[in-house]
């Protein structure tokens, strides 16, 4: 395994570089079965200017070769096994430790990019076949890839295929930069006041994902003095990735966006105040990208200087440059 891993930050001030795991031939390495990559570009070309990375190749690290038989999946008294093609022998054991092994790197991470129809590394609608060469269905999970969502069920994990859908793309996005600032903030000597500052700087993005969840998480931070510290961000932290893992919806993203434009309109003049509002309503009307009126929220904070708006997660979830929102149209 190959790691590009920042040393972890102490500071709940600074988010530290979110660090990613992702398949070797994703990044371009030639660690597939026939000796080739299959390298996104999204992740080399845009993505990268911003993470740091942890290329993983389960089949390449348990010594399988390059190139080498293709694997697939195969039904055996009930259970899934990725068994080699030309010989049968089933390296499933040995694919899933790969994970175990470097489970210390792995809490570390804030989101993983799997490959996608890979028998290791796939997560969704891969092709199980009994033991004579039959399909049996279409709902399999390579062995790595079940490994790391059953050790780290809150982590962001994506498949390369899925994120040329623009709305996951940015999902995931949203919740690798989440995860990075929460992350940050617990590796730091933190204070129940800093937990409720992270909270409150997350509110209108949580909100656009899930009110319910905002809720949620909202009880957990007003006890968090009294709590135990373990429990309060064992608690945190599952509520707060299954809210943002939740698809943000056209109402909800109005809402939050209406939200924002609440605390701004008292300082704004008639012409400004309807620009914004007409702004919000084409995004309702599926007329404009949701980046058009997040820009103007954006522009007239900074210009009014409204810090509880302007500070807002939602308005700046990830780096400008990732452009995710121009083509939300959920």
């Amino acid at each position: 395994m190959t790691t590009r891993l920042p040393p972890a930050q102490n500071t709940s001030e600074t988010p530290s570089r979110p660090l990613v795991g992702v398949s070797s031939c994703l990044l371009g390495a030639p660690v597939r079965y026939n000796g080739g990559h299959s390298r996104s570009r999204f992740l080399t070309d845009e993505l990268d200017r911003h993470v740091s990375w942890l290329p993983v190749c389960p089949e390449a690290e348990i010594g399988l070769g390059v190139p080498r038989p293709t694997l697939r999946l195969q039904r055996r008294d009930g259970e899934d096994r990725v068994v080699s093609s030309k010989s049968g022998a089933d390296v499933s054991e040995e694919l899933a430790r790969t994970a175990d092994r470097h489970l210390a790197q792995l809490r570390r991470l804030d989101g993983y990019v799997l490959k996608n129809k890979s028998p290791s590394c796939g997560l969704y609608a891969l092709p199980v076949f009994d033991e004579d060469g039959g399909r049996v269905d279409g709902k399999g999970r390579g062995a790595f890839a079940r490994r790391l969502t059953e050790l780290l069920p809150s982590l962001p994990v994506e498949e390369q295929g899925r994120l040329s859908d623009p709305v996951l793309r940015e999902l995931f996005a949203q919740r690798v930069f989440a995860h990075a600032r929460l992350r940050t903030l617990w590796e730091s000597p933190w204070r129940p006041r800093d937990l409720v500052d992270l909270h409150t700087r997350h509110k209108l993005q949580l909100m656009s994902h899930s009110p319910e969840g905002y809720r949620e998480t909202g009880r957990i931070v007003a006890r968090a003095g009294t709590a135990d510290r373990e429990e309060t961000v064992a608690a945190y932290t599952e509520a707060f990735h299954r809210t943002m893992a939740v698809v943000p919806s056209r109402g909800r993203h109005v809402n939050a966006l209406q939200h924002a434009f609440g605390m701004l309109s008292p300082l704004l003049d008639d012409s400004r105040r309807h620009d914004l509002l007409e702004a919000i309503q084409d995004y309702r009307r599926e007329q404009t990208p949701l980046s058009v009126p997040v820009a103007l929220l954006r522009h007239h904070c900074a210009g009014e200087d409204v810090a509880w708006v302007r500070d807002q997660t939602y308005l700046r979830p990830y780096p400008d440059d990732l452009r995710l929102r121009h083509a939300i149209a959920v």
